[in-house]
């Protein structure tokens, strides 16, 4: 799968915007603020239904303008598919071949995506929320039935969360609970196959961008020798006085370490941004191993805080993963890393193709 061409119209800086784009990697050039990583928003909401900076809709807007409007055609096995997406100031409508979308997934399934940009270390700073995302991400595009799966936990968390916050009576919450646990145990169950599956690949990207060992492990989000049915009875009570349920997949955690040191407390600014690097092309990896369709990548000037050595490793490595790339940069000296780009000149939003 690949993004073939895209047009763009009132997208931050980028007033209108009609790009071809090459099947295997794309170099965008242009300096600071000229509307390199606009184009990378526009690209990421084409497979995400959001941008990798922000979830509110009205900032992707042109200044003075009431909507943007993106519209993407994606190859794949069975020939072309357009994505439409226009955006207000308090709304979003997502078409895909001229019907709406159902659900995000929708996006995700014709344009896998990822991003690098140079906040990625957050994926080891932040929350567990973001690392969650990434796991579920790799789990979505492998496991099929993972998405229902998850889908419907969330459905009955949100309804027994709002019957504890209502104070209803125990049947009220209760008659959740077994959903919630069916469905809960089966997410945590593809999560674990899953960071079993995407080990060697983290390892093998480790010890190819640090030298060193990057091990995964995952807290499911209740103790792993009970059972989602015991802990949710167990803590029934304390959900009650809490208001919500704190106890299931939606609480799961990814600890990353780094020669058995966690990578969140005791590893520099520069070697986070490689591990979470390291963790992102694994994911590419392995999805490639299993046969799928290259995914798109998005760099967004790899070059800011690393270092001539890492950023010639990174790139070493992000020209063995099979991906359409789409790399941007204040100058060409990346190109000798992608020989065969095609290379775009960007400057006050405006996109020019370079022979």
């Amino acid at each position: 799968m690949s993004l073939s061409y895209l047009e763009i119209e009132q997208f931050r800086c980028i007033e209108k915007a009609h790009l071809s784009f090459a099947p295997h990697a794309n170099l965008i050039v242009g300096k600071n603020a000229s509307g390199k990583t606009s184009l990378l928003e526009a690209i990421f909401l084409m497979g995400t239904g959001h941008s990798f900076r922000t979830h509110h809709t009205n900032l992707l807007i042109r200044r003075g303008q009431s909507h943007f409007m993106t519209v993407g055609k994606i190859l794949g096995h069975q020939g072309f598919e357009v994505i439409g997406i226009r955006g207000g100031d308090d709304s979003k409508e997502v078409r895909v071949n001229g019907e709406s979308a159902k659900s995000l997934a929708e996006l995700a399934l014709r344009l896998p995506v990822q991003a690098i940009d140079p906040e990625v270390h957050r994926l080891l700073e932040d929350g567990s929320n973001r690392r969650r995302k990434f796991i579920d991400w790799g789990v979505f595009h492998v496991e099929h039935r993972f998405h229902d799966a998850w889908r419907r936990y969330q459905r009955a968390l949100r309804q027994r969360n709002a019957a504890l916050r209502a104070k209803q009576p125990l049947k009220a919450i209760r008659v959740w609970d077994q959903e919630m646990i069916e469905q809960g145990t089966l997410v945590a169950d593809f999560r674990d196959r899953y960071l079993h599956s995407l080990q060697p690949f983290v390892t093998r990207l480790g010890q190819q961008l640090l030298g060193t060992a990057i091990e995964l492990e995952i807290q499911r989000g209740w103790k792993r020798q009970a059972s989602l049915e015991t802990v949710m009875a167990e803590g029934l009570a304390r959900d009650q006085l809490r208001g919500s349920t704190g106890s299931g997949p939606h609480r799961a955690d990814l600890t990353v370490r780094v020669a058995e040191v966690t990578a969140k407390d005791r590893v520099s600014r520069g070697q986070q941004k490689m591990v979470a690097c390291a963790l992102i092309l694994a994911q590419q990896a392995h999805r490639a191993s299993l046969g799928a369709p290259p995914a798109c990548l998005l760099l967004d000037d790899p070059a800011a805080e690393l270092d001539v050595d890492n950023l010639g490793k990174l790139l070493a490595a992000v020209t063995e993963i099979p991906a359409q790339l789409m790399v941007t940069s204040l100058n060409k000296n990346v190109l000798e890393f992608f020989p065969k780009a095609r290379m775009f000149h960007v400057e006050h939003g405006v996109f020019q193709a370079v022979a």
